[in-house]
């Protein structure tokens, strides 16, 4: 298989789960922990309403992967909003989190899954 072709299967993966956890998790709340994350660690008489701007956030994420503009800049500041969002839940709401404590491992690969992307991937591509 070709780097190009690696290249977009991966960007279709991250995708993938930003949108997933944007619409699906979050602005039609079928996973309901989101909301309580976001409760304890925001605001609980709001929490629908971040819960829902977020979602609508990853989302907007999703059109900017995929429109391709400025990448480098988009995985940068997609592996900054996952390693603090990790490190806030983990101190603050670890009891939440799906995996726990391996969570912050699942956000390490998604991460590296990223720069892999942008840095190494997309680099081949256009040598």
């Amino acid at each position: 298989m070709s780097d190009k072709n690696k290249y977009k299967i991966v960007v279709i993966f991250i995708s993938l789960i930003w949108f997933v956890n944007g619409f699906i998790c979050k602005i039609l709340n079928l996973v309901p922990r989101h909301q309580e994350i976001v409760a304890r660690i925001l605001d609980e008489e709001y929490a629908r309403e971040i819960t829902f701007t977020i979602g609508v956030l990853e989302i907007i994420m999703v059109i900017w992967i995929l429109s391709n503009y400025k990448s480098k800049l988009s995985a940068l500041l997609q592996i900054a909003i996952i390693v603090s969002m990790n490190i806030i839940e983990l101190i603050f709401v670890k009891d939440l989190l799906l995996f726990g404590n391996l969570n912050i491992v699942f956000a390490s690969l998604f991460c590296g899954v990223i720069y892999y992307s942008d840095f190494i991937l997309k680099q081949k591509r256009y040598v």
